[in-house]
């Protein structure tokens, strides 16, 4: 799919992993909405920005509009996320239920919720080469595959996300819109910026080559092949430098 002339909804592209999706998207010729809690720090007149809470239907709902008035609706990036680490039986006793349940909310749900009403609108659009309507580009994690101590709630939320990619891709066949998810190894995000220095350390040294963080363009640079390659379908893309996360 060409991105030139097409509008793309991205939730979390206020900055780190969605801003550089943005960015790309930009500088393709296509247009972009941004449905994230913030604004993002420069404006550009292809980019529209519209406060949104991923768990809202109805901000959700003003996100999809706004983008089908830019033009043609034809992907959605979904980069909204958030993180918690806690043990499940820790010095205060057990794990918190409610950040359990905030964590799966706005991970998993909410990223479902954008999914199905992005898909809604991208189905009317008239279809491309091959009958291709538009395309959905999740962020699962390798936290999905090789969760450590204290992941329980974040890793439950991103495996959630790998798991329905290929029902997704399955379900919506029919409709021309292809569904890949991005699991992504330690990216310098302003969610990992945030990590005390002999974490982030920690963490970059375990990614076996290139041996440290990866580069929120990098992550986009494989978005953009996967909105401009048509067979890229169902499938769950590990983006991590051969990283494979020790237990802790």
């Amino acid at each position: 799919m060409d991105i030139t002339g097409n509008v793309f909804l991205v939730t979390g592209g206020a900055s780190g992993l969605g801003a550089a999706c943005v960015a790309r998207i930009v500088a393709a010729g296509g247009s972009a909405v941004i449905a994230d809690l913030n604004p993002p720090a420069e404006t550009h007149p292809k980019v529209r920005f519209v406060k949104a809470d991923v768990t809202s239907e109805s901000d959700m709902k003003a996100a999809v509009e706004a983008a089908l008035e830019l033009g043609s609706l034809r992907g959605l990036v979904c980069c909204a996320g958030i993180e918690h680490g806690e043990r499940v039986v820790g010095k205060n006793g057990p794990h918190d239920l409610g950040a359990f349940v905030r964590t799966i909310q706005v991970n998993l749900i909410g990223t479902f919720n954008a999914i199905r009403l992005a898909a809604a609108a991208i189905s009317t659009q008239p279809g491309l080469e091959d009958g291709e309507k538009g395309v959905i580009i999740n962020t699962s994690s390798v936290a999905a595959f090789d969760g450590q101590v204290g992941q329980a709630a974040y890793s439950a939320s991103k495996a959630g996300v790998a798991g329905m990619t290929l029902p997704l891709a399955r379900d919506l066949a029919r409709s021309g819109i292809r569904v890949v998810s991005v699991a992504p190894g330690v990216f310098d995000t302003p969610l990992v910026a945030r990590l005390a220095e002999p974490v982030r350390q920690s963490l970059a040294a375990q990614v076996p080559f290139p041996p440290r963080f990866g580069k929120p363009d990098e992550y986009a640079n494989l978005v953009e092949q996967i909105i401009r390659n048509p067979m890229l379908n169902g499938a769950v893309l590990r983006l991590d430098g051969g990283l494979r996360m020790g237990g802790k």
